[in-house]
């Protein structure tokens, strides 16, 4: 019997695990093969859980953490991180939720970090993402803040960020999906010309490989990275969690 892995999410056509799972699986030779679960409301996951083929999955936006009530248990990671992106079948059926996010991120932000080391970061965006990257820059002792359009009181605004900000914060992550394709003219809106070659601008976005963003701050002299090598380092933890 093929077993069945997938991803959970909302128009991911243009995902990235599809194309990277099967052409592991024939590289490997692994009878098995990745689909996408492009569900419209969460409530269509029960329909893909009760499939006995499936054997494991993985959750993209915008669904990290409305998926967590329809888990039977926690790994304590994901637990604290507050957000799932991965799902193991355990022998019993029961729906485990991991996050291979964290490990993903921090493992393609220490090269960067190498080469100039930070001490305080601006996370932008406040999704299920951005959760799994305060983790991992507590875990990193980099200090970091949110920046929401919608602050909470330990959050900064967007027009909040002014020249001190940007100088004191040399890491600044995008976690919202400003700038992702077909809509690559957008980018979020923070005061560019205060960045220097001091900075590292990190995106999750991955398509395109230079988001309006990395662009900016490329121009101004920052280290730059995009989220494939995080993808590709988390979808590979994914594959260990299904399969231990």
């Amino acid at each position: 019997m093929t077993k069945i892995y997938g991803l959970l999410g909302k128009n991911i056509s243009y995902s990235f695990s599809e194309s990277f799972f099967s052409k592991k699986f024939e590289k490997e030779n692994k009878d098995c093969s990745y689909t996408n679960f492009d569900l419209k409301d969460i409530t269509a996951v029960e329909e893909v859980i009760k499939n006995e083929t499936v054997q494991g999955l993985n959750v993209t936006i915008p669904y990290k953490e409305e998926i967590i009530s329809y888990l039977n248990e926690l790994d304590p990671t994901a637990k604290e991180i507050g957000a799932v992106n991965v799902i193991k079948f355990d022998k019993n059926k029961k729906l485990i939720g991991y996050n291979s996010d964290y490990y993903g991120f921090t493992e393609s932000l220490k090269p960067l970090l190498q080469k100039r080391p930070v001490q305080k970061a601006l996370i932008l965006g406040t999704g299920g993402a951005s959760k799994a990257i305060a983790y991992a820059l507590k875990k990193l002792n980099i200090e970091y803040t949110f920046v929401s359009r919608t602050p909470n009181t330990q959050e900064l605004s967007y027009n909040q960020l002014d020249q001190n900000i940007i100088n004191s914060n040399k890491l600044i992550i995008n976690c919202t999906p400003l700038g992702t394709h077909p809509n690559v003219q957008n980018y979020p809106n923070i005061p560019y010309e205060y960045l220097s070659e001091n900075h590292i601008l990190y995106d999750l976005i991955y398509n395109p490989s230079e988001t309006t963003f990395l662009r900016k701050g490329k121009e101004k002299g920052a280290l730059i990275s995009n989220g494939l090598q995080m993808l590709i380092l988390q979808a590979e933890r994914s594959w260990e969690i299904w399969n231990t």
